[in-house]
């Protein structure tokens, strides 16, 4: 049996220009993904700042909006200039000094193990084993002496990061001081009062998912760098390290620990190899001492902070920040979880109209109607 299906000219059309449109679509969004990806950072950002913000423009006497988020700016600025001046030196400068000392450290190994020597000359490798040892002097001492020109060269790199950055503040700082305008120019174009009650009423839920995840996280990230700055600084003291690795380490910790879920065992594992620079027993120790930390802050401080800011279960939360992280990375993991708590909000909102949808339809004189179709 054989079914002929007749398509006239004019829909064959309109199919293939909703599907051709829909392709001009998704091309013209991946095309535009890094200016989408900053604006999203920047309306994040802004988001996270608006209750300083709000809070600084009634406490000041002017009232003024543009001055209170200078104030904020300048402050935000501040915190990230110390952060980045506090861990990026110390590090380079650590790890400078161990590339110049792997000379005197194979050379004091090759004579401390005496049975690798003996090893050695058994079975007749001393030439290359020499050569081997040759290498690593000459790798370790070529990598000290150009860690200014491998600096150099990334410079483009950092350059480029620095200017999305820098867009990226100047978009957070307009969207603070034009923000609210926006929003009743919005709100005005309303006609239906309920209706724009309940959208403003969403969005304020939103908006309070948001600022709720943000503060709870920077306590989360400000309690996990605490712990690690006190940490390495007794650790220091108590195996005769200099003690300036504290901050720096307090400060790497605090960064990573922002990412959720896996930022604090990155942070800690890179203090590690910090550590492991100048003694590999104060690296394990702290490594140790920070997992344990960890079971501490996942049952105890984790849930009491942000259990009800963002009501998401924790297989959510694992999905949306492992969406985040393969998709753009750190960042993508720092807002993959208040993007998803949004996503809740709307998904109720959806279920709650829909239930009273059904419920208005369920109404007796609709149920006598279906009862006299039915007959």
């Amino acid at each position: 049996m054989k079914v002929k299906i007749e398509i006239d000219t004019r829909t064959f059309v309109r199919f293939w220009l909703v599907v051709i449109g829909f392709v001009l679509v998704a091309w013209a969004i991946y095309s535009a993904r890094t200016a989408l990806f900053i604006i999203a950072a920047a309306l994040f950002l802004a988001i996270a700042i608006s209750p300083v913000v709000n809070r600084l423009s009634k406490i000041l006497p002017s009232k003024s909006r543009v001055l209170s988020t200078a104030i904020s700016y300048v402050a935000v600025i501040a915190v990230l200039g110390a952060i980045i001046f506090l861990a990026v030196p110390p590090i380079v400068d650590q790890t400078a000094k161990f590339a110049q000392n792997v000379p005197n450290l194979v050379d004091g190994a090759t004579k401390q193990y005496a049975g690798l020597n003996d090893f050695v000359n058994h079975y007749k490798l001393q030439p290359e084993f020499t050569s081997f040892i040759k290498s690593i002097k000459t790798g370790a001492t070529e990598f000290a002496s150009s860690l200014g020109s491998i600096l150099v060269t990334g410079i483009g790199s950092i350059l480029s990061i620095m200017a999305a950055v820098i867009l990226i503040l100047v978009l957070t700082f307009l969207m603070l001081v034009e923000g609210p305008i926006w929003l009743e120019r919005l709100w005005s174009v309303y006609n239906d009062q309920d209706k724009m009650e309940n959208n403003r009423n969403i969005l304020s839920r939103m908006y309070g998912v948001v600022t709720g995840y943000v503060t709870g996280q920077l306590s989360i990230a400000a309690i996990a760098g605490a712990v690690a700055g006190i940490a390495v600084f007794v650790l220091c003291l108590i195996f005769n390290i200099t003690t300036g690795l504290a901050i720096p380490a307090a400060a790497i910790v605090f960064v990573f620990a922002l990412v959720p879920m896996f930022g604090e065992t990155i942070g800690a594992i890179l203090v590690s190899l910090v550590l492991a620079l100048n003694s590999v027993t104060v690296a394990v120790i702290f490594l140790a001492f920070f997992v344990l930390y960890q079971q501490i802050d996942g049952n105890y401080i984790l849930p009491k902070i942000q259990s009800k800011k963002i009501d998401l279960s924790a297989l959510a939360i694992i999905i949306s920040v492992s969406i985040g992280l393969y998709l753009f990375g750190p960042v993508g993991g720092i807002i993959s979880i208040p993007i998803a708590g949004c996503i809740r909000v709307l998904v109720e909102e959806y279920f709650v109209k829909a239930k009273k949808s059904r419920i208005d339809s369920e109404k007796p004189l609709s149920k006598f109607i279906k009862k006299v179709q039915s007959l």
